[in-house]
C-alpha cells in the first residue's frame, strides 16, 4: 500500500506565491504529478514529471508553476508563481508506481488566492 501525504496549501494574495510537497512512500514511484478541482469542475491536470524528470503542463499554468521531484525521497513539489483567483481550488498529488502502474492520490490540500 502507498500512502501519498501533500502539504502546502493556503491562502494567498493574487500576485503571490506558494509551494505545494507530496511525498509518497511504500514503492517505487514512476510518474508523480498534481491536479486540481475547483468548485463544480472537473478534476484537472496541472503538472507532471516522470523519475527521468520530464514534465508537461497545463497551458494555464505554463511559466508560473514549476513542477521538480526529489527521486531519493519519492517527493515531490509545485512552485506555484504569480498566483490568480482562477488557481483557487483543492490541489491533489496523484502517484503512478513503477510495479503494475498502480494508482494512489492524496487527500488534497486547499489553495485559495484572494484579496
Amino acid at each position: 500500500q502507498v500512502q501519498v501525504v501533500e502539504s502546502g496549501g493556503g491562502l494567498v494574495q493574487p500576485g503571490g506565491s506558494l509551494r505545494l510537497s507530496c511525498a509518497a512512500s511504500g514503492s517505487s514511484i514512476a510518474t508523480m504529478g498534481w491536479y486540481r478541482q475547483a468548485p463544480g469542475k472537473q478534476r484537472e491536470l496541472v503538472a507532471r514529471i516522470t523519475s527521468a524528470h520530464s514534465t508537461n503542463y497545463a497551458d494555464s499554468v505554463k511559466g508560473r508553476f514549476t513542477i521538480s521531484r526529489d527521486n531519493a525521497k519519492n517527493t515531490v513539489y509545485l512552485q506555484m508563481n504569480s498566483l490568480k483567483p482562477e488557481d483557487t481550488a483543492v490541489y491533489y498529488c496523484r502517484v503512478v508506481t513503477q510495479e503494475f502502474a498502480r494508482i494512489y492520490w492524496g487527500q488534497g490540500t486547499q489553495v485559495t488566492v484572494s484579496a
